[in-house]
Parts: structure tokens; sequence; C-alpha cells
């Protein structure tokens, strides 16, 4: 499987992601010749056991991500984060829980923008959302960018050829002047137990980890406002 490399939009200080800098980081992939292939979606749901008596017991996760990708249509990725577990599952496993009514699914994202082909390389760009939203609200809604080179999947073989792809991109969102930039997703994937073969799981991973940075940005906000 092709190694893919997840970026979030960083906003500068007092600035929100916005329907523009979506349009206008568009502009920035077609500029260095980015061909479109279409649409591409992730959702993401935060689940939380529900317990009649309110107690959850010590062996039952207090919460977890749970993560559909495009790629893998028939399967979903189950991140719980503090014993770092990352589990695949046959995507009937959500109509079993809602059955079970073991966990529910509290809040949910939604990855959504398009898709485009440059060489070897896959670069999607879009925005992040509530699954019930249309629009950006304020500091929560971020930008995701995935960068993917097809023909090889070590993550040591290629991390240094998407190293310089992702040079010239950057290169061609700063002459944008764009109030922002992009930062990449690098979670520590040993921790997971996942080796250097790139694997759907290694994606889920990184997914969990802009969900990770979407929370910590809306916890900052509120601080300050309070």
């Amino acid at each position: 499987m092709p190694m893919k490399w997840v970026f979030h939009w960083q906003p500068n200080v007092g600035t929100t992601v916005n329907s523009q800098i979506i349009s206008e980081v568009s502009q920035c992939v077609e500029s260095i010749n980015g061909v479109k292939e279409g649409r591409w979606k992730v959702t993401l749901a935060f689940y939380k056991p529900i317990f009649r008596d309110q107690a959850v017991p010590a062996e039952y996760p207090r919460d977890f991500l749970g993560i559909s990708l495009p790629e893998q249509p028939n399967r979903h990725y189950f991140i719980i984060r503090g014993q770092k577990i990352v589990l695949e599952a046959d995507s009937s496993i959500q109509t079993i829980m809602e059955k079970l009514q073991s966990y529910k699914a509290r809040v949910s994202l939604t990855f959504e923008g398009t898709q485009y082909q440059l060489g070897d390389f896959q670069l999607r760009v879009g925005k992040v959302a509530p699954s019930n939203s249309e629009n950006s609200r304020g500091i929560v809604m971020e930008q995701s960018k995935i960068v993917e080179y097809l023909p090889l999947s070590s993550m040591e073989k290629s991390r240094q050829i998407l190293d310089g792809f992702v040079e010239i991109w950057q290169e061609a969102v700063s002459k944008r002047s764009l109030p922002g930039h992009f930062m990449p997703i690098e979670p520590n994937f040993a921790e997971f137990g996942l080796s250097d073969h790139y694997t759907s799981q290694h994606t889920a991973v990184q997914y969990a980890a802009v969900m990770a940075q979407l929370i910590s940005a809306v916890q900052t906000a509120q601080t300050v406002r309070n």
C-alpha cells in the first residue's frame, strides 16, 4: 500500500479557516499541474460508552475513535488512544455496535474535498467539519492534506521522496501569503505496534492525531475566551 502523510492547517493567531483559504490551496495544487481525479471523504466518530448506571467497568475503554477510509470501504478502524491500540474490523461492526447499544458516537467529523494526481503522487485537499454541518465553524474547521507516493509502501524508503515533494508544495503555498500553514502529523507508529510497512492502520492513526489537534485547538480557544 502506498504511504500517506496527513497534514492539518494551522491558522495564524486571530484567524480561522474559511472557504476562501480552501479555494486558494486548491489553486496552489493546480499551479503545480495537479489534475483533478474526483472527490474523497473520510469519516471519524468519537465514541463513548452507554451505561445506565453511569459506571464504566475497568475493562471497557472510556472512549475511542472510529474511522472509515475511502480506499477501504469494507473496513472500519478503531483507535483506543489511552492504550495506544489500533484495530481493523469489517464495516458491519458499526451496525453491530448500534444493536448492542454499548457505545454511541458523540461527535462525528467529515474530511472531504478534491483528489488530485501529480505524476506518481496523489494529493487530497479538503475541509474538516462536523458531519451535520456544511460550513466551517471557527477554529474547529481545519484542512487536511494527504500526500501519497504510489510505488512504495516502506515508510523509510518513501519518506525522502515525500520530503522532496512536500518542499515543492510548501513553496507553492507560501507564495499565496495565506494566514496560516500546513503542519505534518507525525505520530509514533511504533507505540501502536505498527511496523515500517505502511498500511491503512497507519492512516487511521494519523487521522486520530488530527482529531487530537482539533480538540486541543478548541480547548485553547475556550481558555483564551475565558
